[in-house]
């Protein structure tokens, strides 16, 4: 179960100003999450806490494949994204890393920033403690599921090589 305060930005947010391109030559996660969404969003992380949740509306993560992006957002402790839709490549490397996306425009258009938010990413509830209304977002495919509970797709594999089921 995660639990935390929204974060909410707009449309069309893009991997540049998730993690802008001049930090690019950072590789160190912790590094990167002192940066994260500075350029749309200054104070955003002096106002994050761990298990804090961002919210969007459409096109979250669209612009550059680089994994920099997902990494500066789990970096920042931000346990769960939310957004009625993802770019498809940001998709895939955030559940590579382990950080939680899930799709559900209920959600986003009757969630406002600070609003708190339980997330339960088995069943795919999510429920707004604020408002006390709750949404369906559709539950990962078990495969996607394993992945996030590892902890992405690298920690994954370590467990199923220790298993000897590679």
């Amino acid at each position: 179960m995660l639990k935390g305060k929204v974060h909410k930005y707009g449309a069309n947010v893009d991997t540049d100003a998730i993690i802008p391109a001049r930090y690019l030559n950072v590789s160190d996660p912790a590094e990167l999450a002192k940066h994260c969404m500075e350029d749309i969003d200054k104070d955003f992380i002096n106002r994050v806490k761990p298990g804090d949740i961002i919210m969007a509306t459409t096109n979250f993560g669209c612009g550059s494949s680089r994994e920099h992006a997902p990494l500066a957002i789990k970096a920042s402790d931000i346990s769960c994204v939310i957004a009625k839709s993802f770019a498809r490549i940001f998709f895939r490397n955030a559940i590579n890393i382990g950080l939680p996306l899930l799709e559900c425009s209920d959600a986003v258009d009757q969630t406002k920033a600070g609003d708190i938010l339980e997330i339960d990413l088995v069943g795919g509830k999510i429920k707004n403690l604020s408002n006390g209304l709750t949404f369906t977002a559709k539950p990962y495919p078990e495969f996607m599921s394993q992945l996030i509970s590892a902890g992405g797709l690298i920690e994954y594999t370590k467990e199923r090589l220790v298993k000897g089921r590679v």
